[in-house]
């Protein structure tokens, strides 16, 4: 599974494997739950199994084969670190990413814990971004584990962002993706909250990266994702790390 995407930090999806499981309350509504429903009422053969984890082995090697440079999102669909992945397929993935310098991956994970267990067996090419979700301060600990990584590119992704994080760890921290939830049983995400992790990145010069309000806006009122946008006191904020 790999194409063009629509999300708005990243130019492509790569899916070596498909399906998860939920571990924390940022999972609740989990988009790729969803359309990994939807393509198995459609009789999309990779989701034969619904969104039950499943390694996509004929894709592996797919990026080799995509000559012009890309920014590459793993695992849209999925989490590569979860615990039914065998290390040996990991480390088949790393060394695909390494080989594949000319593009930039951005593997993003809920389970930090497993990238540091398994570091040291993994190939760390310069064009592998090494990410974790965090959702409310009750995760913050994802970061500290994640600073643990040696990737050249550390990243956060706040996203559905569901409470205050008033003290985030972000010295060694490369970039920081923040977003509201959409869809039918969104949850709300207050102004205040997403500006004052916006100043905490300007205070320590990472790039901030707004995606959007999702389906509410910053004034609280539940509209469609369009109408709400992606503006953060009159501007967007689309800053990448360099």
């Amino acid at each position: 599974m790999a194409q063009n995407s629509a999300i708005e930090w990243t130019e492509a999806t790569w899916n070596p494997t498909t399906g998860c499981t939920k571990v924390s309350p940022g999972c609740a509504h989990c988009y790729a739950e969803r359309m990994a429903g939807r393509l198995q009422a459609m009789g999309q053969p990779r989701y034969d199994q619904g969104f039950d984890l499943k390694l996509q082995d004929d894709i592996v090697e797919l990026p080799l084969r995509w000559k012009k440079p890309r920014v590459i999102f793993v695992n849209s669909m999925s989490d590569l670190f979860h615990k039914a992945v065998p290390d040996e397929f990991i480390c088949r993935c790393f060394h695909v990413m390494k080989r594949a310098s000319q593009h930039q991956f951005q593997v993003l994970t809920k389970r930090p814990e497993r990238v540091v267990e398994l570091a040291a067996q993994l190939e760390w090419g310069d064009n592998v971004w090494m990410g974790t979700s965090v959702e409310s301060a009750a995760y913050v600990e994802r970061v500290r584990i994640l600073k643990q990584v040696p990737a050249k590119i550390r990243f956060l992704s706040i996203e559905p962002l569901l409470g205050a994080m008033p003290r985030l760890p972000l010295k060694n921290i490369h970039w920081v993706i923040v977003g509201g939830e959409s869809g039918p049983q969104s949850r709300p995400m207050e102004l205040d909250w997403v500006r004052k992790i916006r100043d905490q990145c300007v205070d320590r010069e990472v790039p901030f990266f707004f995606k959007q309000w999702g389906a509410f806006g910053a004034d609280g009122v539940r509209r469609s994702k369009k109408a709400n946008g992606r503006e953060l006191d009159g501007r967007t904020w689309s800053e990448m790390p360099s």
